[in-house]
């Protein structure tokens, strides 16, 4: 943060869509002008706005605040990789993921005061055919929720809009043929859903692997290879912790870049957001963005 008796230009970015995001605008405002700083505000529409706006106004600024969801951190990935700028996370979305990889507080101001706080991680960061994620990047039965989950339910049902919309997908679901290929070797797979991991949680609370970690410089991907859609609900809570991969009808591993082909192009959600096809190729870029965030060990005593 800035030096003392110096005045630090803070580029705030607000999604004006998200269920508490206005609200939170007024409230993070207030308590960074107490501290001297000074936030320039951008409500954004679209989030194809806000790396463009974080790019043209970095000049000078000293950290990037983000009031919003997964939704929103993804947007301003590319501006934060390419300007260097730390982040500030202001958790007011529906699943707010990547705060709950850093052991952020989901308290509006508990959050600002991490920030203000000063200390700073860095993280990996993935990479799909060039649209970057912070979370998780997947295929099958998470962007087809991604695809069916309007953004006016969010905003009405918060995380019970997620259960709803899943309810839906499973309802009609069906396995598809893919093939995964890691270090040269090309395996087959019969799959409902295929998910790669940069950091832990996604999907408003799940974890991708237990032991992942957003700073190990690391992909975690599994394969969800069951022949009947409703023995999803006996691993419900493994697919919690983390520990879904000691079940014999999912296929885990761990690289550093994954390759997944299919019959038919698919589509590919990464972050919540639906943003290419098959073929994909996926890669991690390890400490690509500073974060402000307790350390590791202080975010597991919490």
């Amino acid at each position: 943060m800035p030096r003392a008796g110096r005045i630090g230009r803070i580029l705030l970015v607000i999604n004006r869509h998200s269920r508490s995001g206005e609200k939170a605008g007024h409230v993070v405002v207030s308590r960074l002008k107490a501290r001297g700083l000074e936030p320039v505000v951008f409500s954004s529409n679209s989030p194809t706005e806000v790396s463009p706006w974080i790019e043209a106004n970095a000049a000078g600024a000293e950290a990037v605040v983000v009031a919003g969801g997964d939704g929103s951190l993804n947007a301003a990935a590319a501006a934060l990789v390419k300007t260097g700028l730390p982040l500030g996370i202001l958790p007011t979305g529906t699943a707010n993921d990547l705060a709950r990889t850093l052991g952020l507080p989901l308290n509006l101001e508990a959050a600002v005061d991490v920030i203000l706080a000063g200390e700073q991680r860095e993280i990996d960061i993935g990479e799909v055919n060039g649209h970057l994620f912070f979370n998780v990047a997947s295929l099958g039965l998470s962007a087809d929720l991604a695809r069916d989950l309007s953004r006016d339910a969010k905003r009405r049902f918060g995380r019970l809009s997620y259960a709803l919309i899943a309810i839906k997908v499973l309802m009609k679901a069906r396995p598809f043929r893919a093939a995964i290929v890691a270090s040269g070797r090309a395996v087959r797979v019969k799959t409902l859903q295929i998910a790669v991991g940069n950091g832990r949680y996604y999907g408003g609370g799940l974890a991708v692997e237990h032991t992942a970690e957003i700073d190990d410089s690391h992909l975690d991907l599994y394969s969800l290879e069951l022949g009947r859609v409703w023995k999803l609900a006996l691993m419900l809570k493994d697919f919690r912790l983390g520990r879904h991969g000691l079940w014999r009808e999912v296929r885990a591993a761990r690289g550093t870049s994954f390759e997944i082909r299919a019959r038919t192009p698919r589509p590919i959600n990464a972050d919540g957001e639906l943003v290419t096809f098959t073929p994909a190729r996926f890669s991690v870029r390890p400490k690509a963005v500073r974060v402000f965030a307790p350390s590791r060990l202080d975010a597991l005593e919490g």
